[in-house]
């Protein structure tokens, strides 16, 4: 059943053509000119509008254009006395779903009703499964987006086009708690920010209603839960309530939300596994090639000095022989907890192989080097190594500096010249720093395994 309106100056016209779209079980109301019909779509919804060409006030074409701007979704069909070609053109072209020229018979005036409204319905199917498909696109993309950044982007603008909020605020699970990560469209202020963030209970499974803002906003907080864990919120602040119906494609969208953060931790997580050393969990020598091409390439543009230590322990092949290798592996992970407390948060300190160990220090030159080398030094000297164990093992080491762009300006020449500093002291007394040299001759393998 369909709610229609129908139009016609002639009584006579709206009885018969009421009686028999009534019987065809549609609600029917008749008008007879066209400001009584615009008063009465104003009124209420309709579903499709039956009208002559010839009315009062305004004419069919107008009255048609009308209801095609205002209520798009309304279907019209058109009735005229006029047995013309370029009327019916015009009509089509306007929007109408239908032309039958008088006199109507009801069979056909019902025909054309039905093709009408089963238009209308194709079109809505139509549309709503546009929907769906555009819903299971943003879901898609977000739930593969393995990029932070990316992921947050995509996250806003999906949530701001679907429920057309003026700002989106995105927060997500971190290892200090729910944090704001990232807002979308009209930027609002931390203090908004914190204030909602205070409001989003530690966990939920379904929108949660956050209340009214001073400037009359909504704000509706859906929750990015996969599993039992709550991984982030997507915060929306519209102007107008958000219709259940969209609340229910935000819930959807913030779920799939909710799978990508997720996926994200466990690939942060085992991308953090490939870049760290098994047994001293430093940066392993994979990560220091990533480092070490990033902080050349930046300081290339920005002529900011960078510095490598190189170092490795001396003699410590005669710690596995006496006292065995698992020894000799808590020595490697007691050296790397020194150099961490020797170095700042910002350097990489990086395990490079067997007892060979590699930091890069930003933004400090071989004299700045020279300094930290010589802290690292005297701490590993001071060191009793296994006290734990009762072993109390004195242990020293050998260190090679080399700076950008002060002895190379590429990567790998400086990594170069800093082994073959480090080299430099295993030839002389031990447990000394030296500064690269262009000169310095690398050792040969052989060479290098006997002076451990």
């Amino acid at each position: 059943m369909a709610r229609i309106l129908l139009v016609d100056d002639e009584k006579l016209s709206r009885a018969v053509y009421g009686d028999c779209l009534a019987e065809a079980a549609h609600e029917v109301e008749a008008v007879g000119s066209a400001p009584e019909a615009l008063a009465a779509l104003a009124g209420k919804p309709f579903d499709l509008v039956v009208t002559d060409l010839l009315l009062p006030g305004m004419d069919g074409m107008g009255l048609l254009a009308h209801v095609k701007e205002s209520w798009p979704r309304v279907e019209v069909v058109v009735i005229t006395a006029l047995d013309k070609v370029d009327p019916a053109v015009r009509a089509i072209k306007s929007g109408a779903a239908e032309y039958l020229v008088k006199p109507v018979s009801p069979e056909s005036l019902s025909h054309a009703v039905s093709r009408a409204l089963t238009t209308r319905r194709l079109l809505d199917e139509n549309a709503s499964l546009k929907q769906h498909v555009q819903l299971m696109e943003m879901g898609q993309r977000l739930a593969t987006t393995l990029d932070p950044a990316a992921l947050h982007q995509a996250a806003t603008a999906s949530f701001r086009q679907l429920l057309e909020a003026t700002s989106v605020l995105l927060y997500t699970r971190q290892p200090s708690g729910m944090q704001w990560v990232r807002s979308g469209g009209d930027t609002p202020p931390a203090e908004l920010a914190a204030e909602l963030l205070a409001r989003l209970p530690a966990q939920a499974r379904g929108p949660v209603r956050l209340g009214d803002l001073p400037d009359g906003r909504h704000a509706l907080a859906f929750p990015a839960f996969e599993g039992n864990t709550t991984w982030g919120y997507a915060v929306t602040l519209a102007p107008a309530p958000i219709p259940e119906a969209a609340v229910g494609k935000g819930a959807y969208l913030a779920g799939q939300l909710g799978l990508a953060l997720k996926n994200l931790g466990r690939f942060a997580e085992v991308e953090d596994l490939a870049y760290l050393d098994d047994l001293t969990h430093l940066f392993n020598r994979r990560y220091l090639e990533l480092a070490l091409d990033q902080e050349g390439r930046t300081a290339a543009s920005t002529r900011v000095p960078f510095s490598l230590l190189f170092l490795d322990l001396d003699h410590f092949k005669s710690v596995n022989d006496t006292h065995g290798h698992l020894a000799g592996s808590k020595v490697l992970v007691e050296m790397a907890a020194l150099l961490k407390r020797c170095v700042r948060d910002e350097d990489v300190v990086a395990r490079y192989g067997g007892d060979e160990y590699v930091v890069l220090l930003r933004n400090a030159d071989s004299g700045g080097a020279l300094k930290v080398g010589e802290r690292v030094r005297r701490t590993v000297e001071t060191h009793k190594f296994l006290a734990r164990e009762g072993l109390r093992l004195h242990l020293t080491t050998c260190i090679g500096v080399a700076s950008f762009p002060e002895h190379a300006t590429d990567t790998v020449g400086l990594l170069d010249l800093a082994d073959r500093a480090m080299y430099r002291g295993k030839k002389g007394e031990r447990n000394l720093i030296y500064v690269a040299s262009r000169d310095f001759e690398a050792s040969p393998p052989e060479r290098r395994e006997a002076l451990r």
